[in-house]
C-alpha cells in the first residue's frame, strides 16, 4: 500500500493505521501522519510497530527547505 500524499511505499504498522472517530483508514506514511498527528486521533496497531516505523521532530523538518540566505 502507498502513502496518499507522498505515494511512498507503507509498512503494515502505517497501512493499518484508522481514525479514532471514523474508524477508516487514515492510508498516510509517518512522515506524512506526524504533519498532522495533532489534529487527528488515530488507532494504531503497536504490535506492528518496528523501530524504523518511529518518527522524531528532526525527520520532520530536515525534509524542510529553509533557504534563509534567499530572504536577504
Amino acid at each position: 500500500m502507498r502513502c496518499l500524499a507522498c505515494n511512498a511505499l507503507m509498512s503494515d504498522f502505517e497501512s493499518t493505521r484508522k481514525s479514532a472517530h471514523t474508524n477508516e483508514y487514515i492510508d498516510l506514511c509517518n512522515h506524512c501522519y506526524y504533519s498532522i498527528s495533532d489534529d487527528v486521533a488515530a488507532l494504531e496497531r503497536t504490535d506492528l510497530e518496528h523501530e524504523e516505523d518511529m518518527v522524531v521532530d528532526s525527520d520532520f523538518t530536515d525534509t524542510l527547505d529553509l533557504d534563509v540566505d534567499s530572504l536577504d
